[in-house]
Formats: C-alpha cells, structure tokens, sequence
C-alpha cells in the first residue's frame, strides 16, 4: 500500500522521475485512470472505469496482455490479464502447450521429456478476484498487482515474472462491480452508507456464484473454465475474498476438516503448506490477525474446481470495513470464537491477533495485495517442486488410486434426455473423457445395451468425476467430544445422479468391452411443459424482497432457462392488494419469515427498500388464495405460510437444537403420492435437497393432503450427505397441499430447485402451474 506523504507533490514527483527507470515512468499508475489511489476511503467506481486502466496498461507494457473471454450475464465484458515477462509473453503458446503434457501426462513421449518440461517449464498461476462484489478491496487490489508486476525492476519481481506466467481475472463479477459502486455512491452521506445494495450483487445467485464450480451454470463461471482453468491448467489458484469485518485480519489454508476425499494428498499439502508460507511472509512483514487453519473446509467441489485438476486453491478472506467507509473497532468488538477462530487470543494457528484500531479500504488491499504476491514469489522460487507435484498427480489419476472402482456405466435408454445431457455436459465442461461402450456391458448385477456411456476412472480427471457420481459420506465431526455437530462452511452432498434423477451403474473391475474415444455430449434443451399452443399457461408471479434471495435469484435463473413465463413481485406490489387480477400464481422462494414480513431495516435503507410486504401483504396474499389463487412457499417460507394463512400444519423440528436433528445440506429420500397431480409424471420415490428445513405435522382434515414424505424408515432418510437423528423425520409430511377458500397453498419442506442443480424436483414446482390458470 502507498503512504501518505507530506512532501510537495512537484517535489515528490521530481523525485520519483529521477529514480525510476523510464519503462516505468511509461506505465500508466491506476491512479491516473480511476482518479484516486486504489484504497482511498469512500472511493469506489464502477466496472468500465478499471476496463479502461487494464486496457491502457496492456498497451503500455509487453509484461501484460488484456483479454476480453466474453460477455457478462448483463453484457459487460468479462476480462482477464495474462502476465510474465517480455521473454515468456513471447512464447506463451509454446509455454501452455508444454503445461497442457504436464497436465495429461499420457501425452509425454518419455521420461526424458517429462523432466525437460518440469525443468524448462512455468508455474502457470490463476488468482482471481471479487466475486462477491460487496468484497470491495477485490475491485482494486488486481489493479496493483498488474500495475506493480508490469512495472517494477527489482530482482523479486523480475524473478515472478521469468518463473511464472500469471493469469489475473480482476473481477469474476463484473456487473456486481457496477451494482455496489452505484449502490456506494449513491448512498454516500446518507444512513445507508455502508450498507449492501438491495439487490443481488450477481444478477442471478448474488452470493451462491461462489458455489457454481461444478454445476457451472453462470457464463462468468463458464468463461473461467472454458477460457483459463481448461486451456491453461494452473497449478495455483488464489481466490481473493473478504469476510466480517469482526474476526481475524486475513485467513489463508490449511483449511479444517474435513476434505472432500477425492482430492489427492498432494494437494491437500501443497495449499497447506504454500498457505502457512504465505502467512508467515505477512507476519514477517508485520500484519498482525492472520490466521490458518480455521472455519473453512475443503469439503464442496462447488468452490474448488482445481481441487480435482491437480492444483491447488488459495482461498484468502481479509476482513472487511463498511464498503468503502472505514471502521473503528476494539479488541472488545471482535467475534467470538468461531470454527477454530478467536480473534481475542494468540493460538498455533492465530499467533499474533489484531490489536483493534482503524480499518478500513486501505489496509484491507493491503493485505491482499501482500498476500498475492508472497503467493507469486512461492510459485516462482518453488516452480520446478509445483510443476512436478502436478505432473504426479496426473499421473497417479491415470494408473487410478488402489480401491477405486473401474468405471462407472451411465444408460442412455429410459433417462430424460435433459437431465442427462445436463448431468455429462457438467463431467465434459469438468473434461472427463465419456466414451461409449461398443457392445453390451455388465455392472451392478445389470445387463446395459451397446451405445451407453462409460467414465473410466483411469484419466487424469476421474477424481472430478468420481466425486461427482457417487454418494457422499460426511464425518460425524463435534466442536468438541460429545459436543454439539461442527457445521460445514457450506453443505455436504454433491451427487449428480441423485440431484438429477439420472440411472448411473457401478462397474467395480475392468471387462472386456471395447470402449469408444471421447464423445462429445449434446447440449441439453430445456423445454417447460406448461407453454403449448393449445392451453393457456398459468400466470406466474415469483416474490422478490428488497432483502434480496439468492433462492429467488436462482428460480428466476430457472424461469429463464427454461423457458417460464413469469412476473417479478415486489413488496408494494403486493401491499396493494387485487393480486387475483394479474396472477394465478404466487411463488415465495426460500427466506425466513421475518425477513419476509419485515425485510431491510428501515433505521438503515430508505424507501421504497425497508419494510417487507408487513401487515397489508399479509391480508394480499391471504385474500389472494381465497379467491383462487395458488401459493407455492418453497423451505422455510413454509414457515411464514403456515402462520400468515393459519394453516393447520407445524413444523415438528421447531425449537430443536443442533443435538437433536440436524441436516446441514443433504440428499434425503422422498417418496411421492403419484396420483396426486402435482407429482404427475413423478417416480414413486427421487431424493429433495433438504438444508435447515421444516418437516411438516398435518391435522386430520380434509383441507390438506401430503403429496410427498419423508422415508418412513430412519436407516432410509439419508441418501447423500449428513445427518444426526434422522428418525425426528422419518416418515413425517415433506410436501402438502392445503385448501383455503377457493384457492391452495403448497408447502414444499425442501428446495426444489435448489441452487439450479436439483432436476429430479423441478416437475414438482412446473405441475403446480399446470390447472392453475384462471
């Protein structure tokens, strides 16, 4: 970070000429294209802004190329920068081919070679930055990284530069970059400053774009794995984030238990040990409050896609200020302690907290900055020790790890030609290699026809694949023995077959069946059955709080994709009430009743943003379903319809701590009443994503009929994922449909669409539309 200096600016300046070479002096600084020194307070500006430096500075220096991969979601241009030096930029085709051998090691003519490359070869290294937009100091800390690699001399830099070709993705999120910075200046001097912007930073999944790495349904996801992780094969990536503003100062690896256990030891140690190097380095340099080795797991794929493409992830959290608007705190206003966290006290992993003090925008890129680059100098001094790490772990996914099964064998007769598109089109965009079996083939005691997929696990990316098709198996780990449940940062389960209703078969040792090459696999088309010709379709209207729902983001996601015609509702719109005019429809997506009835605080966000739909929504919607209308309440806004419309339903699990149930994102088994319309062209039994939800205890009464349940055994309920005391739901009302007036409501107690992932449940959501339009 710069200081502040009192000089004369002309004098400075004088100075600054005389010492530095002229290829700097040449360099365009960001100061001179966003008007500010990146980190001053209040200072923020928008996406088109940092464009235009990163163009400038790529015409400037022969250390920088600027790349536009694509379009945004909302159409702006997704960028990324490649970096080395003059030399290396001058070869860098010559440079990722010999990174892409590295990386199959199938394709290495001998030995000899193999070492050549790892000699001769770069440290091919992605960082990444401000995905979550409201994670300010990720707008401008690339902006320094590029503009110090691209002109400064010294021999640390130099050597960066001649060992490692850097790609630098300023922004994973570019639109958000413009939402938050709008959001900031507009709200400068008001109540609101500071606060988050009444919307979802990511047009779609606001916060949950973090949590595409493997289901890869957003283009700014698709656009990073496409363009960079499947072309160039980083053996490093740094993913630049913040966290609370009330823990430690910044968090690298080791991360806790547990790992998800497809991933190789190499790099479970690799981004251990390049984490505690890199936290070593900041203290070294002074920066107190950096931590390893506490609230983040390794578990999910969703947010590390290396993870399973042999290198390793850096995930950095800096604490956050206000945005842009610095704050003041003291030892006393630090978190507790918090998954192997107390920023009060000095521990092995915590040796020198934060003493409080001032925080704000430029300290936060600060450490980023400076952790970025004790990244950078690791893979430069260690290249040849990274590139060969890399190339083992390839090499041992070909030969295929002791007690893996053979393959996996995936019909294509009898599946829905969607849903299994989708399920391959992930392990192809994933480039695990799907062949084709050319004669008939056995596995789990069954006979499959010729012409069916087979993925072998003897490739370079079968641990992708593997964690992808099988059932997951979360540990039964405590905050301490005897302890209450220690939660994952995210959820447990990930597999593909169960999310997407696709037949998949365990093949355990090899046969003699020839196998075709790779094929390519069709892209899905998403045809919504409710839009014909012939019938009218029901007039769809989805909830959108000013408190805004990743839930509901992803739904719309959905809707477009697949076609749903639909309305966005926002609170005054349902204040008004007449709601059975214009909508047959009302879908509430996953949120907490009080943040529906309430939504943003008004101490804090003006109008038209604070208040929930309050009481007068709560009479709309009511006199909504009486006169007709159909109400869907998806997860825990079953909660809110239950007591907003006195339904005579409960949530058996209300008031149960963590000891007594819990089910932090898993895959339980579902069984359907298919001569209910709802469950129309449904299995008898599919698995629903069950995370922090209710389970439902009907009244005896005509008005309300379960239409799905729980598996009345509690061996039975779990299907992929964790849970403790499964017997609290066993057998218990999952989905109910519950007359009032002339109209319904469907209480869904799961996501059934969850993270735009969960295809086996989508039916159950699109047949409520069918017979309800007026």
């Amino acid at each position: 970070m710069r200081r502040v200096v009192t000089a004369s600016p002309i004098a400075l300046l004088a100075v600054l000429m005389s010492t530095v070479p002229l290829v700097a002096q040449s360099i365009p600084t960001p100061e001179s294209v966003l008007g500010f020194v990146p980190g001053t307070d209040r200072k923020l500006v928008e996406w088109p802004v940092l464009v235009e430096y990163y163009q400038q500075l790529a015409a400037a220096s022969d250390r920088v190329e600027y790349r536009e991969l694509g379009k945004t979601t909302l159409g702006a241009p997704f960028v990324a920068l490649v970096v080395s030096s003059a030399e290396n930029m001058a070869r860098l085709d010559e440079i990722r081919a010999a990174n892409q051998k590295l990386a199959d090691p199938r394709l290495l003519a001998s030995d000899a070679e193999r070492e050549q490359l790892i000699r001769e070869g770069r440290a091919i290294v992605l960082i990444t930055s401000s995905i979550h937009s409201t994670e300010v100091g990720g707008h401008f800390a690339p902006a320094i990284i590029a503009h110090t690699l691209a002109s400064d001399n010294s021999p640390a830099v130099r050597r960066i530069l001649d060992e490692t070709v850097l790609l630098l993705v300023p922004s994973l999120n570019p639109d958000g970059v413009s939402i938050v910075a709008r959001w900031y200046n507009e709200t400068l001097g008001t109540k609101a400053e500071g606060a988050g912007p009444p919307e979802l930073y990511h047009h779609y999944v606001g916060h949950d774009n973090n949590r595409d790495w493997y289901a890869f349904t957003q283009v700014e996801t698709q656009l990073t794995v496409d363009s960079l992780h499947n072309v160039w094969h980083p053996q490093i990536v740094h993913d630049i984030h913040q966290t609370s503003a009330r823990g430690a100062r910044y968090f690298v690896p080791p991360y806790i238990d547990p790992f998800e256990p497809n991933v190789d030891p190499l790099i479970v140690q690799g981004y251990s040990a390049l984490g505690t190097s890199i936290a070593w380095e900041l203290l070294g340099q002074g920066k107190t409050g950096v931590i390893v080795s506490a609230r983040y797991d390794a578990w999910t794929p969703a947010r590390a896609y290396q993870h399973y493409h042999a290198g390793v992830r850096i995930l950095s959290e800096t604490a956050s200020a206000e945005l842009a608007t610095p704050l003041r705190l003291g030892i006393e206003d630090l978190a507790g302690r918090v998954r192997g966290s107390d920023p009060t006290t000095p521990t092995w992993n915590f040796p020198a907290p934060w003493p409080g003090g001032r925080w704000g925008l430029g300290d936060i890129v600060d450490y980023m900055t400076a952790g970025a680059f004790a990244l950078l100098r690791n893979a430069a001094v260690n290249r040849e020790l990274w590139l060969g790490n890399f190339v083992r772990i390839g090499e041992r996914a070909v030969r295929g790890w002791e007690g893996w099964p053979y393959a996996y064998v995936i019909p294509r007769d009898g599946q829905d030609a969607a849903r299994l598109s989708t399920m391959l089109g992930i392990l192809q965009r994933g480039q695990v290699e799907i062949r084709t079996a050319r004669s008939a083939v056995a596995a789990d005691g069954e006979q499959y026809p010729a012409g069916s997929y087979v993925v072998v696990l003897r490739q370079p990316y079968a641990a992708f694949a593997k964690a992808m098709l099988e059932e997951q198996v979360y540990p039964d780990l405590r905050l301490y023995d005897g302890g209450p449940p220690q939660p994952p940062y995210d959820v447990t389960a990930h597999t593909l077959p169960l999310l997407m209703q696709v037949q998949v078969a365990l093949l355990k040792d090899s046969v003699d069946v020839s196998l075709s090459e790779p094929v390519a696999i069709p892209l899905p088309r998403y045809d919504y059955p409710g839009v014909t010709a012939s019938q009218e379709h029901a007039r769809v209207a989805l909830y959108k709080s000013y408190a805004a729902s990743m839930d509901e983001g992803w739904t719309r996601w959905i809707f477009d994709t697949w076609g749903v015609p639909y309305t966005s509702l926002v609170d005054s719109v349902v204040q008004a009430g007449n709601l059975q005019e214009r909508f047959d429809v009302i879908i509430l997506p996953d949120m907490r009743d009080s943040t529906i009835i309430k939504g943003l605080p008004t101490s804090r966000y003006p109008a038209p943003y604070a208040g929930g739909i309050g009481v007068a929504g709560i009479v709309a919607l009511n006199q909504f379903v009486e006169a007709g209308g159909t109400l869907l309440a998806f997860n825990d806004a079953s909660i809110f319809a239950i007591g907003a419309l006195d339904l005579p339903v409960k949530n058996a699990l209300a008031g149960k701590s963590n000891e007594e149930f819990f089910a932090p994102g898993s895959l339980f088994r579902l069984d359907l009443d298919t001569d209910h319309p709802l469950a129309r062209g449904m299995p008898g039994q599919v698995a629903a994503w069950f995370e922090r939800s209710p389970a439902f205890e009907v009244e005896r009464t005509r008005r309300a009929r379960v239409i799905g349940r729980w598996a009345a055994d509690p061996d039975r309920v779990l299907m992929s994922g964790w849970v403790l005391r499964p017997e609290e739901v066993a057998g218990r009302a999952a989905m109910v449909e519950v007359s009032v007036g002339q109209g319904r409501v469907i209480l869904y107690g799961f996501r059934p669409q969850y993270r735009a992932q969960t295809l086996a449940t989508y039916p159950l959501v699109f047949n409520a539309f069918t017979g309800s339009a007026q």
